[in-house]
């Protein structure tokens, strides 16, 4: 859903991005200052119940997401390891903020339950971006969904940052909607991911 507003943060970062290559960053330092940011923010202030505190700061760094992959653009020094990178990376990210989440139902709330919403949310999330890796890797097509990463990350950190200024059950709308989107997601790239092997297996034999 939010793959279509890249178009807009790349006008918005390029300023940004040019200053960075002048000042010598690599982008793959981004990358890694980025993640560290996240995971760092993540299970320290989440886990705390520093809600609001931690949704601003991790937003910030996941910024740096967007800023890697543009300074390998205009710089000219896209490769594969720096998508590599990028995308571990990523993974990593994604499951510190779930993971902070989760230690936030568990302490603050004393929920097992919205505990276990959160893992599921970010079980189904991991599993998203399993599918479209393994199946880009045996050459099929597989993107779009309900809820691709960026969607994912905007409902998780607006929920949280929502529920850090006290407007009560919030953070558990969020986390029960990643759960159910995100599943659906899966079940989408799967079917498919389905069709396009059908066919190549048809048009083999």
């Amino acid at each position: 859903m939010l793959e279509r507003f890249r178009g807009i943060s790349a006008a918005v970062l390029g300023p940004l991005v040019r200053l960075l290559l002048r000042l010598g960053v690599s982008p793959d330092v981004v990358t890694i200052a980025g993640t560290a940011g996240v995971v760092l923010a993540s299970l320290v202030c989440f886990p705390q119940g520093w809600l609001w505190q931690g949704a601003l700061v991790v937003t910030v760094f996941v910024l740096s997401d967007m800023l890697d992959g543009q300074m390998a653009k205009v710089s000219g020094r896209a490769t594969s390891w720096g998508a590599f990178l990028d995308s571990t990376s990523d993974r990593l990210g994604d499951a510190a903020v779930f993971g902070g989440i989760l230690l936030y139902f568990t302490y603050q709330e004393g929920s097992t339950l919205w505990a276990a919403v959160a893992l599921a949310g970010l079980v189904f999330g991991q599993w998203t971006s399993y599918v479209k890796a393994r199946a880009e890797s045996l050459g099929f097509t597989c993107s779009g969904g309900l809820a691709a990463r960026a969607d994912r990350l905007v409902i998780i950190l607006v929920g949280t940052l929502v529920a850090g200024f006290g407007v009560p059950y919030v953070l558990e709308v969020a986390v029960a909607v990643l759960a159910v989107t995100s599943m659906v997601t899966v079940v989408q790239r799967i079917l498919q991911v389905r069709r396009q092997a059908v066919a190549a297996d048809v048009a083999a034999a």
